[in-house]
C-alpha cells in the first residue's frame, strides 16, 4: 500500500494545491478530498451534474464538506488496497484519528441514491474534531436553502435534496450558508460515522447508520473483486492498479462511457484563459481505456463499454463525433462561461466544450485500434458492427486527404502528421480484421490507400534537417503525439528513434515534455507525453532509457498516486483538470509495454 506522510498544506485564500486532492467515486460520480479533509468537489448524482460542492473553483460560495481536528495536525494518506476508499490519518499533539472516505455502493452494486460515508476511528489519545456540510451555488446557478423535516435538517438545491446522517459525531446544528455543523471527541477505540446522502428529483432516502456501515464493507468488496481481476506481471503493479482504479472511477456506470476528467476549468497555466471542461466522453479516451483494460484481462466491464461505444459509433457513422455527453448525447458545440472566480481566481470557469463538432481524423484510428484489440482477445465482431467498420474504412480512404483539427483540437486546420498516421492505422487494422474474417470489404482499396498514406507521411511529414517526423506537413515543428504511432506500429525504425531524440531535445524538461513546439510559452508540461515516450523507447529497444524515465515519472505523482493533466517542470505542481484519464491511460500503456503484455 502506497502511504505518504505529508505536512498539512495550509489553504491560501480558501484554496489548496491541486496535488492535495485524492479522488473517490462510485462509478457514477467523483469527489475530491483535500489533505485537510475538505471535500471541495462533489457533483451528484452524476459526474457532469452541476456540483453542489465546488469550493475547488469558488472558495466563498462553492460549498464543501469538512472534517478534521480542531488543533494543528499532520496528515498521512493511503487508499484501502484494491479500492478507491481513502484513508486519512490525522496526528495531533493529543492523539491520532483515522478517517475512511467512501462513495458507497450497495450489496448488489450501485445504489439508487448517492451515499458519501466518512468513517472516523480513534487510534490513540483524544482528538477534538469538527465537521460541516455547506451547500454551494452549483457554480452560481442556484441558491441552497435549509428545511426542517421530521427526520432532521434537509438541504435543498435546485432538484437535489441532501441529508446528513450521524452516529457519534455530535448533534446537527444548522448554520448560515446554509450549513449543518457538528463537533465531537475521537478517543482510542471510538468508532463514529458522518454521512451525506443525496437524491435528484425524487424523494430523499435517509438510510440508518448501520446500513451505511454495511455499505462500507460492500464497497470495499466491490472494488476488490474488480481489481483482483487485473492481470499484470511487471515491475509497477501498485501504479498499474491505482491507475486502473482511477479509470474505473471515471467510468459512468449507467451508460458505459468514460469521462476525460472529473473536473472543469482547472487552469493549464497561472495566467488562465486555457481552462476547459473535461466532463465529457472522448472517443479517444474511451478507446484507449478499453484497449488497455483488455490487455490487463478485464472482461465484463470492457464488454459492456465496448458494446456501448460501438453502438454509439454505428449511430454516428461515418461522421464520428469527437466527444459526447456521458449519457451518449451529442453536446452543444459552444462553451458557456460561469460567473465564479475559478481555482485561485484563475478563470474562466466554463461549461461545455468547443471541440464537439471538430473533424479529428485520429478518432478513426482509435475506433479501429479498439475493435482490433477486442477481436484479438478472442472475441467476434457482430455483423452490424462489421458493416459499420467497413463503411468507416471506406470513409477513411477519402477522408485522410483532408485537413483536420488534430489530436490537440486546434482551431487551425492542417495536415497534422499524427492524424495521417492514425488514418494509416485505421486502414491497417481494417485489412487485418478482414484477413481474420471479422469484417468484409474492399481490402484492395484499403491496402492501396494505406500505402498511399505512408508514402505521403514519409514524403511530406519527415524533416531531413531535423531527422524527425514533424508536427504537420511541410513544417519543421515537432509534436509528441507522433509517439503514439510507435505504439500503433507505424514506425519503430531509426526514423522514430531520431524523432524521439529531437522531441526530448526541444520539448523535454527533465522527465517532462511539452505537447508541441511553442507550448513552453503557453502552458505546463503534459503528463501523458512522457509516458508515451516511455512506451516508444521500450518498443525501439531503448529499454534502459524507458525504465529510467518511467521511474522518474512515477515520482511525480501525488502522495496517493494520482496525476493531473499537466505538471509544472519548475516545481512539480499539478495544473489542469484531474484526475486526468489520459495521464493514467498513458501510464498504463507504458507499464504494459515495459512488461511485454502489450501484444502489438
Amino acid at each position: 500500500m502506497r502511504t505518504a506522510r505529508t505536512p498539512h498544506a495550509p489553504r491560501r485564500d480558501g484554496f489548496v494545491d491541486l496535488a492535495a486532492y485524492a479522488p473517490i467515486g462510485n462509478g457514477r460520480t467523483v469527489a475530491l478530498v483535500a489533505h485537510d479533509g475538505g471535500i471541495d468537489w462533489f457533483p451528484l448524482p452524476d459526474l457532469d451534474t452541476p456540483p453542489v460542492f465546488a469550493r475547488l473553483l469558488d472558495a466563498a460560495s462553492g460549498g464543501c464538506i469538512t472534517l478534521c481536528p480542531t488543533a494543528d495536525f499532520e496528515v498521512e494518506r493511503a487508499y484501502v488496497p484494491g479500492t478507491t476508499m481513502l484513508v486519512t490519518t490525522f496526528s495531533t499533539a493529543t492523539g491520532r484519528v483515522q478517517v475512511t472516505d467512501s462513495l458507497n455502493v450497495g450489496s448488489t452494486g450501485a445504489l439508487p441514491w448517492t451515499e458519501l460515508a466518512r468513517h472516523v476511528e480513534g487510534l490513540e489519545g483524544e482528538v477534538e474534531m469538527a465537521w460541516s456540510v455547506t451547500a454551494g451555488t452549483m457554480l452560481g446557478t442556484a441558491s441552497p436553502w435549509l428545511q426542517d423535516s421530521p427526520h432532521g435538517h434537509v438541504i435543498r438545491l435546485a432538484e437535489i435534496s441532501l441529508g446528513v446522517r450521524c452516529d457519534g459525531v455530535g448533534a446537527q446544528e444548522p448554520g448560515e450558508g446554509p450549513r449543518i455543523d457538528g463537533s465531537f471527541t475521537a478517543r482510542a477505540g471510538s468508532d463514529d460515522l458522518l454521512a451525506v446522502v443525496g437524491t435528484f428529483h425524487e424523494p430523499l432516502r435517509l438510510p440508518d447508520p448501520a446500513s451505511i456501515r454495511r455499505n462500507l464493507t460492500h464497497t470495499r468488496d466491490h472494488w476488490r473483486r474488480w481489481s483482483d481481476l487485473l492481470e499484470y506481471d511487471g515491475a509497477h503493479s501498485e501504479a498499474v492498479a491505482r491507475s486502473a482504479l482511477t479509470l474505473k472511477l471515471l467510468a459512468h456506470g449507467p451508460s458505459g462511457s468514460i469521462a476525460a476528467a472529473a473536473t472543469t476549468s482547472l487552469p493549464e497555466n497561472a495566467e488562465g484563459l486555457k481552462n476547459y471542461d473535461y466532463r465529457f466522453a472522448w472517443i479517444r479516451d474511451a478507446t484507449y481505456t478499453l484497449t488497455t483494460l483488455i490487455q490487463l484481462g478485464q472482461q465484463e466491464d470492457v464488454h459492456a463499454a465496448v458494446s456501448w461505444l460501438l453502438r454509439l459509433a454505428r449511430e454516428q457513422s461515418p461522421d464520428l463525433h469527437v466527444l459526447n455527453r456521458l449519457d451518449g448525447e451529442v453536446p452543444a458545440p459552444e462553451m458557456r462561461s460561469l460567473e465564479v472566480p475559478g481555482w485561485r481566481g484563475i478563470g474562466p470557469v466554463v461549461a461545455g466544450n468547443g471541440a464537439a463538432d471538430q473533424l479529428q481524423l485520429g478518432v478513426y484510428g482509435d475506433i479501429f485500434d479498439m475493435a482490433s484489440t477486442y477481436a484479438a482477445a478472442g472475441n467476434v465482431i457482430d455483423p452490424a458492427t462489421g458493416r459499420m467498420l467497413a463503411d468507416l474504412a471506406d470513409t477513411v480512404c477519402d477522408l485522410w486527404r483532408r485537413r483536420d483539427a488534430g489530436m490537440w483540437e486546434l482551431p487551425q486546420q492542417r495536415h497534422y502528421t499524427s492524424s495521417k498516421m492514425a488514418c494509416w492505422h485505421a486502414l491497417n487494422c481494417a485489412v487485418t480484421l478482414a484477413e481474420l474474417r471479422q469484417i468484409d470489404g474492399n481490402t484492395g482499396r484499403w491496402t492501396a490507400e494505406r500505402d498511399r498514406i505512408r508514402d505521403y507521411i514519409e514524403r511530406e511529414c519527415w524533416s531531413p534537417q531535423r531527422q524527425a517526423y514533424t508536427w504537420f506537413a511541410g513544417s519543421e515543428l515537432l509534436d509528441t503525439s507522433v509517439l503514439l504511432h510507435a505504439i500503433s506500429g507505424f514506425d519503430r525504425t531509426e526514423r522514430m528513434s531520431s524523432t524521439i531524440d529531437a522531441l526530448r531535445e526541444e520539448l523535454g524538461r527533465g522527465p517532462l515534455l511539452y505537447r508541441y513546439s511553442g507550448m513552453e510559452l503557453e502552458e505546463n508540461a503534459f503528463a501523458a507525453c512522457s509516458f508515451w515516450m516511455v512506451s516508444a523507447l521500450a518498443l525501439l529497444d531503448r529499454t534502459d532509457e524507458a525504465h529510467e524515465l518511467m521511474e522518474q515519472m512515477l515520482e511525480l505523482a501525488n502522495d496517493v498516486g494520482a496525476f493531473s493533466e499537466m505538471i509544472d517542470p519548475a516545481d512539480g505542481a499539478f495544473m489542469g483538470n484531474l484526475p486526468q484519464a489520459l495521464s493514467h491511460l498513458a501510464l498504463l500503456t507504458a507499464a504494459v509495454t515495459l512488461s511485454g503484455q502489450g501484444g502489438r
